[in-house]
């Protein structure tokens, strides 16, 4: 006879449970090991629990008040399992406290695991402690275990592994918390050590392709050093060796010396930083690299990575390159409304070109360049089209496809929606979208409509989406525009350096998404201003004390009427300009040039020659105010004002993609400035020269256009030229002293204001420093081209901000006898632009100009430009 214990410790749940169990009164139970009894349970008491309710523990058991169970037996195997599976207790322990006939009584003896109180890091900084309590989400309170533990420790080294950080090592400490019972606190160590960098990259097996074209598909996966030196040949290199190799050694030094700049490459933007997460996609991008070139069957043999040492690692890939495919017959089937030559043209794939998958399904599907066959059928309403290329026969280096078409209904357009504007007002962006109701479906439609909400300015342009819900049982789709607000009101403050005038300060406030109906209903204004309409209100004023100072009002209705898109403008401004000379310790005014103006304008969108043009009218009257202007030497007066009436007639045509970072599109505008010819209606010769300006006449030409190239990525080209020419009616009046161009510097015209003149940036040059004719107001004839790669660096819709060079030159002509558009003041440089929806884009360039301007001394050739505004030249 022996008595009976239980013991179960964490380390032997699964083990044979040992009996040796201390009594309260050892003597009166008497329990035979080798003969199991049925006993039903009297009784069950749980021990050493502070923080749990001891009902539950028990019920956990699966054991209750009742139960007939065996001594020794399973049941009471599976209880203490039950409780261990919970993961809450460190230690499971049962003992028969006492035994009266055939009832018996239990008591579970257990240790609660200690509770995490808080956690902390060391030896990584802010950011990345919070992105590592997102991954690892430790929640006080959580009970401790061993595998929360080791969790914590994989899911902190995944996360620097992913960065590079192969050799990170991770310790966590478990300090005992004394303000907390039973608690403990996790310290994290983190040691970083180095990042891990590429040495070499080995490419083994590449017959077909060089091994300069493989890397080139390794986007994220670069070796080290910005130069890659040759250092062996390759399965590639001594192919070309054994069909070029002759007598002749010329041939062969000559494509020795073509390998040789395949594999010196500059590489200048990429680092060379290994992850685990990019390097799986760049192998993906290999086999899409051979598939490109008609390799269907290619695969990696064989990858390895292994230690140079603490800091450098190789790569190793082995290829099994396989055969070259080629197309040979392509036929189509379930095609009833375009026939199959058509298709095939619209395909553009003959026999024997080389077996591209990406670009055949680029061709049928979608196709950025050009049409696609999947266009021919979405864009006329039908949306349930599906082409599927099938391989119906491989024969030898020659595969047959068959593209198999459903046509489907066409589908009719039922409800639009959107989704995310929380404070533009709905009919703001339907009455630009160009999916409506009761209309066929266009894909082309949808992508067109993307763009109009882009260009409200009122949403982060990268995150518009589209979501078409077919409903095939009545042949309609519901489109829903999902859109997400952003800031769009913008505060400009700002302050400037230049000429004569010293600092100029500007305060201007713009409310690009005002709502005037709103006004006398504060509870819907959603904000601080009433808003919600896309409408434009700007308020402005630049000062800079009592020399100069500038005010203007404007207002736009975008919708006027809300039927059509003809847009309505009403601006008011007042400029002045004063001569302060010191007397005795005063500011004495010597001269002054005022300007007043109003202007109406009048835009609407055109359907011919596409619907990206439109034609606006401006009618303004100015009046300048003048007294011994500094710089007007043919006004042939004083003293004495001017007046001026004209009609600007503007054409222009906009397909650029996004506002904010434009990647594809262009712009051009043409536009023609006239005033009514006086001069024509009376003898100019009887008038005193001080009254032949009284109103002021001219005519005037301007052209911009501006082109934007998606070279790669998001790395693109813009591409501007601009021209202006002004003329007069009468040959014997000429050419006045109002609004001719002055050229130079960053094209901010209030912060070295010549008022009464066109002003043109020209970076690289001081501003104004090209004016071509100062002393009558400017030229009369100017252009200028630039040339300018940009590079996002964050396209955040709060802070967008891109790097870019430029190369530009441009001139400016006193005289048309003068012209010669060829010769240009040239310049390069550097610059960054930042477009915060706060304060609109602001600019930062340094430009370096090339060539002399005669009467205008340089002590350096470098400038520094600030701009504010997107600048149109």
């Amino acid at each position: 006879m022996k008595k009976l214990i239980f013991i179960i410790s964490p380390f032997l749940c699964s083990q044979v449970l040992l009996a040796q169990i201390p009594f309260a009164n050892p003597s009166a139970i008497d329990i035979d090991y080798s003969n199991p009894q049925e006993y039903e349970i009297g009784g069950i008491t749980v021990s050493g629990i502070q923080f749990h309710d001891q009902n539950v523990l028990i019920s956990l058991t699966g054991l209750k008040v009742g139960d007939i169970i065996t001594i020794p037996g399973e049941e009471i195997s599976k209880a203490i399992r039950n409780l261990w599976d919970q993961g809450i207790l460190g230690d499971v322990a049962v003992s028969v406290t006492k035994i009266e006939g055939n009832y018996l009584f239990l008591e579970f003896q257990l240790k609660e695991r200690p509770r995490l109180s808080k956690f902390s890091f060391s030896g990584v900084n802010k950011s990345q402690a919070d992105e590592i309590r997102e991954s690892i989400r430790l929640i006080k309170g959580r009970v401790v275990t061993d595998a929360l533990v080791k969790n914590t420790q994989t899911s902190v080294k995944k996360y620097f592994v992913e960065k590079g950080f192969l050799n990170i090592e991770v310790k966590i400490v478990q300090v005992k918390d004394t303000l907390i019972p039973n608690s403990i606190i996790l310290k994290i160590n983190v040691d970083k050590k180095q990042k891990v960098k590429i040495n070499e990259i080995i490419i083994h097996g590449n017959e077909k392709l060089s091994i300069a074209k493989i890397k080139r598909a390794l986007k994220e996966t670069k070796e080290k050093g910005i130069f890659k030196p040759f250092y062996r040949l390759d399965s590639f290199m001594l192919t070309r060796v054994k069909h070029l190799f002759k007598p002749d050694s010329t041939t062969f030094l000559v494509e020795l010396n073509h390998y040789l700049k395949e594999r010196t490459k500059l590489r200048v933007f990429k680092s060379a930083k290994f992850l685990k997460t990019s390097y799986e996609e760049d192998k993906r991008n290999i086999i899409e690299k051979y598939n490109v070139h008609g390799y269907r069957d290619v695969t990696i043999a064989f990858d390895t990575i292994y230690p140079v040492n603490d800091q450098l690692i190789n790569i190793e890939i082995t290829m099994d390159e396989g055969r070259k495919y080629y197309f040979r017959s392509i036929t189509w089937t379930g095609n009833y409304i375009h026939d199959d030559k058509y298709l095939q043209a619209i395909l553009g794939i003959k026999k024997g070109d080389e077996y591209n998958l990406e670009m055949l399904n680029k061709k049928l599907n979608y196709n950025p360049s050009g049409l696609d066959v999947s266009s021919l059928y979405l864009d006329n309403g039908y949306l349930f089209f599906n082409v599927q290329p099938v391989e119906v026969l491989i024969e030898d280096d020659s595969i047959d496809v068959e593209m198999r078409i459903y046509e489907g209904p066409q589908a009719i357009i039922n409800k639009v929606t959107v989704t995310g504007n929380t404070r533009t007002n709905d009919h703001v962006i339907l009455r630009e979208i160009r999916t409506l109701p009761g209309q066929k479906f266009s894909r082309s439609d949808l992508i067109r409509s993307q763009r109009e909400i882009a260009q409200l300015g009122y949403f982060n342009p990268e995150t518009i989406g589209i979501n078409p819900i077919p409903n095939p049982q009545d042949g309609t789709v519901d489109i829903e525009y999902i859109v997400e607000e952003k800031p769009s009101d913008q505060i400009q403050l700002s302050g400037g350096w230049g000429g004569y005038l010293g600092f100029t300060g500007t305060l201007a406030l713009i409310f690009n998404n005002f709502s005037v109906k709103k006004i006398p209903k504060p509870r819907e204004w959603g904000g601080i201003l009433p808003g919600g309409d896309g409408q434009r209100l700007s308020i402005s004023a630049q000062a800079n004390g009592k020399r100069f100072q500038v005010y203007s009002i404007s207002f736009t209705e975008p919708w006027l009427g809300g039927r059509k898109p003809n847009s309505f403008t009403v601006s008011l401004s007042r400029s002045i300009q004063r001569s302060l000379v010191t007397e005795n310790g005063k500011l004495v005014q010597k001269g002054f040039f005022k300007v007043s103006s109003a202007t109406l304008h009048l835009g609407r969108r055109l359907t011919v020659p596409d619907d990206y043009f439109t034609l606006s009218h401006s009618l303004s009257y100015t009046l300048y105010d003048f007294l011994n202007p500094p710089i007007f030497n043919s006004l042939g007066s004083d003293t004495g004002t001017s007046n001026k009436i004209a009609l600007v007639n503007t054409l222009s045509r906009n397909s650029i993609d996004n506002p904010t970072y434009p990647r594809r599109g262009s712009s051009i505008s043409l536009s023609f400035t006239a005033t009514p010819p006086f001069s024509l209606f009376y003898d100019i010769n009887e008038l005193p020269t001080e009254k032949r300006f009284k109103w002021i006449e001219y005519h005037k030409w301007m052209f911009d256009y501006r082109t934007y190239l998606k070279l790669a990525g998001n790395l693109v080209l813009n591409i501007r030229s601009h021209f202006g020419f002004i003329g007069s009616y009468n040959n014997e009046l000429g050419i006045g002293p109002f609004e001719r161009f002055m050229m130079g510097g960053d094209g901010l015209s209030g912060f070295d204001w010549i008022l009464g003149t066109d002003i043109v940036g020209l970076r690289g040059y001081p501003n104004n420093s090209l004016p071509g004719d100062r002393g009558n107001g400017g030229g009369v004839v100017f252009d200028k081209f630039v040339f300018e790669l940009r590079y996002p660096v964050s396209l955040n819709p709060m802070a967008t901000l891109y790097v870019l060079a430029f190369v530009e030159g441009g001139n400016n002509w006193g005289s048309y006898d003068d012209y010669n558009p060829f010769d240009i003041y040239r310049s390069a440089g550097i610059g960054a632009r930042i477009f915060m929806p706060a304060f609109g884009l602001i600019g930062f360039d340094y430009g370096w100009g090339f060539d002399d301007i005669p009467g205008v001394p340089r002590a350096e050739k470098g400038e520094f430009h600030f701009t504010i505004g997107q600048q149109i030249r």
